[in-house]
């Protein structure tokens, strides 16, 4: 694997996604590696709320509580692994999580892809959407699929 120069881990900012980010922390230090934690803010109903008739505030209420939370905990992880030493870039775009992960990759020039595989909660499947088969299937880069059963995290 020194070959694999750039980590991109994929984070859906929930507490079962950290494992994931623990893996790409242990890969990029042993290897020697640069680590990019990307987070894609995707809209299950679009910007545009208004004409679905359903309690749509709620929800985007309730995702923004979510990120904040995670990105909070997310940002003490790498200031943690920074202090130790080592770089890490966070990125956080907004849209389709496939095609802006796309872009990453190609823009970084990344090596491997680091993903959780684990089933997402009925609120975090509506919430951040279903994309684990597409990035599988779609990616240009080798993937790491870290199973990890939701609520149980590892930092």
């Amino acid at each position: 694997m020194e070959d694999v120069k750039k980590i991109l881990v994929l984070t859906n900012m929930t507490r079962a996604s950290r494992k994931t980010i623990h893996y790409g922390v242990s890969l990029a230090k042993k290897y020697g590696s640069e680590l990019y934690v990307l987070h894609v803010i995707y809209h299950a109903f679009g910007t545009d709320l208004k004409g679905w008739g359903l309690p749509l505030p709620a929800i985007d209420e309730t995702y923004k509580k979510i990120v904040k939370e995670e990105t909070e905990a997310l940002d003490k992880v790498i200031a943690l692994e920074q202090e130790k030493g080592l770089s890490i870039k966070k990125l956080l775009k907004e849209g389709d999580p496939v095609k802006e992960t796309l872009k990453v990759i190609d823009g970084e020039h990344i090596d491997l892809m680091i993903m959780s595989s684990h089933s997402e909660w009925r609120l975090e499947h509506l919430l951040f959407g279903r994309n684990a088969d597409l990035m599988i299937r779609t990616m240009p880069c080798s993937i790491l699929l870290v199973k990890e059963e939701p609520g149980k995290a590892e930092y």
